[in-house]
């Protein structure tokens, strides 16, 4: 069971990744068993001494020296502190929480879609399917508002050479209107059905994105979504991430497409009146 005492964790570097977004990288100061065991897509809770504590996706989990790192945007009182900290700060850490990307050892075709800084959550997964030899059969199609909003740019550039990488921007460089991730989706699942669709971005495109694969094949269960609500203490005892009956923190954030539904269904119950 995971403490609710954070533990030492140390802030290494870090490097500026598109608008007020930083790709920090840590490492625990002493090792556990399960450390090397998180799984892509699960996150962790970081505490700025004296600002508090905030929920964060691991972009690369941690290794056999406790290192790993996190894309993090400055955009509340935790991350506008953690941006005032220098390399060496000492800060603390509780994880891993919530449940990961799936086992996909069986699927022959993996499109992964992402919008944003939604990248950020499935770069472990992406990593850890290139390292399996998927990448004769990975797609990656990602979208970013403007080439100011794109993240992992060092990431991207290396996964080119092993994938195929779709990018779209809605506002181009030169100024001129662009496209949403959709467009090109459509044509790339006119031409190939994938085995599993793995998906992270704002909730309304990932909702998009799986109507678009269920209208072409895709059934529920080859679909997941990573969920982002207000996660406030990771261990589902605030009561804050509740989808319907469940909460995010414990069930997610990542969800098979089905269940989530499911939980949508709940929550939409629930509202209505007696």
């Amino acid at each position: 069971m995971v403490s609710l005492v954070p533990r030492s964790v140390q802030l290494l570097e870090f490097h500026d990744e598109g608008e007020g977004i930083r790709h920090f990288s840590f490492a625990l100061q002493s090792l556990r068993s399960g450390d090397q065991a998180v799984m892509p897509g699960q996150f962790f809770m970081l505490t700025v001494p004296g600002a508090g504590e905030a929920p964060f996706s691991y972009v690369r989990p941690p290794d056999w020296q406790g290192r790993f790192s996190a894309l993090i945007r400055r955009e509340g009182t935790v991350s506008a502190a953690l941006f005032a900290q220098e390399p060496g700060s000492r800060l603390g850490y509780r994880g891993a929480f919530g449940t990961g990307w799936p086992e996909l050892s069986g699927a022959r075709r993996v499109l992964v879609v992402a919008g944003g800084s939604g990248l950020a959550a499935l770069a472990g997964l992406i990593e850890a399917l290139i390292r399996a030899g998927h990448q004769a059969a990975l797609t990656l199609v990602y979208g970013a508002r403007s080439p100011g909003h794109q993240v992992l740019a060092q990431e991207r550039a290396r996964w080119r050479e092993a994938l195929e990488l779709i990018e779209t921007l809605e506002r181009r460089e030169d100024g001129r209107v662009g496209c949403n991730p959709l467009e090109p989706l459509r044509s790339r699942l006119a031409s190939q059905v994938p085995d599993a669709v793995l998906c992270c971005g704002p909730e309304p495109l990932m909702r998009s994105v799986a109507e678009l694969c269920l209208a072409h094949g895709v059934p529920p269960t080859g679909i997941w979504l990573s969920i982002g609500r207000r996660l406030d203490c990771g261990m589902g005892h605030c009561g804050r991430c509740h989808v319907g009956r469940g909460s995010v923190c414990q069930e997610g954030p990542v969800y098979r497409y089905d269940r989530y539904l499911d939980r949508i269904a709940e929550e939409q119950d629930a509202r209505r009146p007696c």
